[in-house]
């Protein structure tokens, strides 16, 4: 069967974090489903790109995907917070232990929901400030801590993906991808 991601998009959400993650998982062929949380299938990205989603978030259902991703952005993450089916699902996913990634400002949505106690999570700097102490490491990168993915900010878009890309298809599948898309064997190294 075929693995499965929703990547959740409102207006002001950060270009790469969620078109990078998105190439990746689809060449590493994950179905991957990019979801508008502002009730249209179109959003503007913060950098004025406009794209149309697959699908309205109304029109999911969160729980049959066995990823979900949150890309930054901060008024993305501002109203991807203000969606209710958006919280609801991170909320029980991170219960059930189901896949999660989630980048740059984004893993603050994790710290309101108080999800983050004794794990490892990274975001960008400064948006650690609801998360409970020890949980951010010092260095930016990318962290793998169980059933969750976080990265720090755009400049880790592609290896966030390709640490997405093993949780679902392996490791294997995920380095075919990266030799396809000429990615330095160095990028796997701020994968943690």
């Amino acid at each position: 069967m075929d693995k499965t991601c929703a990547i959740m998009l409102a207006d002001g959400f950060e270009t790469i974090e969620a078109l990078a993650p998105c190439d990746v998982l689809r060449r590493a062929g994950v179905k991957t489903t990019l979801a508008g949380c502002c009730g249209s299938r179109t959003v503007t990205s913060a950098q004025g790109v406009v794209v149309t989603c697959d699908a309205t978030v109304e029109e999911l259902d969160l729980a049959e995907y066995d990823l979900m991703v949150t890309p930054g952005g901060a008024e993305g993450v501002k109203r991807l917070g203000e969606n209710d089916a958006v919280m609801t699902a991170l909320a029980a996913r991170m219960d059930r232990g189901a896949l999660v990634g989630s980048i740059c400002a984004a893993p603050s949505l994790l710290a309101t929901l108080k999800k983050l106690d004794r794990r490892v999570a990274t975001c960008y700097p400064g948006w650690e400030t609801d998360f409970p102490a020890g949980v951010r490491p010092a260095d930016n990168g990318v962290y793998v801590d169980g059933n969750l993915i976080t990265g720090s900010g755009p400049a880790f878009a592609v290896p966030f993906g390709l640490a997405l890309a093993v949780a679902l298809v392996g490791k294997d599948e995920a380095e075919r991808v990266a030799a396809g898309m000429l990615v330095p064997d160095t990028a796997w190294g701020c994968i943690h």
